[in-house]
């Protein structure tokens, strides 16, 4: 009797215990994806890694999954984000404009460090003055690139005249190219030319930089609007987290602040040429 009662227990009781302990077991993240959308200002392996600790502070203050994904350019990267494909984007104010008039997208803020974009030249470039780049080749990210555009308004104030613009995908390409002599200047953020590895970034010149504008914006969809305070509340507990310090300290950002009134207003412009961009299906 007593060796039936003990294998009962084995059969029954035992696995009613464990279905409980597993009930009772806190829940990972569970849901559909947040998504968060990072311009691709730097590689792909680049951008998952700078954005890890947001991810993974945002996944556990959320409750659900949290993804870092991007676009294999600016332009495909705001056609996306105009499509409603991100929860929060993370982009140029340029594009956080066109995302805040064109696809009622909610600025949040953005990081204290100025973003400006520069002008650069490979170790062996004769360029003493903005004329000895006419007819030649000439490197940007992308159409909708806030400092492509920039840079191409640069060279029209300039009176350059021939070049050929040459799109890459990401900063680094842009500093090899420019190294190989596969083109006179090339166009990046000050920020990204800083963090470019020793070897490629003392090796380039700059020749030009801009004055400070609206740089990397963090915009919310609107299908987030009622839980705006919320999350702004969460980005502003991790910027105090060690590994957002560490964050900020290793990519030169500063931490996180507000926008200014009117700070995108003033980029307008920019944003209408991306808008024209999208229309015309580049």
């Amino acid at each position: 009797m007593r060796t039936f009662l003990r294998s009962l227990f084995m059969i029954v009781i035992v696995p009613m215990l464990a279905m409980v302990t597993a009930w009772a077991a806190p829940a990972g993240p569970a849901g559909p994806p947040f998504r968060i959308g990072v311009a691709p200002h730097s590689s792909a392996r680049v951008i998952l890694e700078m954005y890890q600790p947001l991810r993974l502070y945002l996944e556990q203050a959320l409750g659900t999954p949290v993804e870092i994904v991007t676009a294999p350019d600016f332009t495909e990267f705001a056609r996306r984000a105009v499509a409603q494909q991100y929860d929060i984007a993370i982009t140029t104010g340029h594009q956080a404009r066109l995302l805040q008039t064109d696809a009622a997208y909610r600025p949040m803020l953005t990081y204290q460090s100025d973003f400006k974009a520069v002008a650069l030249v490979g170790p062996d470039s004769p360029y003493r003055n903005p004329q000895d780049l006419n007819n030649k080749p000439v490197i940007g990210l992308s159409a909708s690139s806030l400092v492509t555009l920039w840079g191409q308004h640069w060279l029209i104030r300039n009176s350059v005249s021939n070049t050929t613009m040459r799109y890459v995908s990401a900063s680094d390409s842009v500093g090899q190219l420019l190294l190989k002599g596969e083109g006179s200047v090339g166009f990046m953020s000050l920020a990204n030319f800083q963090n470019l590895q020793p070897a490629v970034r003392d090796r380039l010149r700059v020749v030009a930089e801009s004055l400070a504008m609206a740089g990397r914006v963090y915009v919310l969809n609107q299908r987030h609007a009622k839980r705006y305070d919320e999350i702004m509340a969460y980005l502003r507990a991790f910027a105090e987290t060690p590994e957002a310090k560490q964050y900020f300290t290793r990519y030169n950002l500063g931490g996180y602040r507000a926008l200014e009134p009117r700070e995108l207003v003033a980029l307008e412009p920019y944003a209408n040429e991306v808008r024209l961009t999208l229309k015309q299906g580049k």
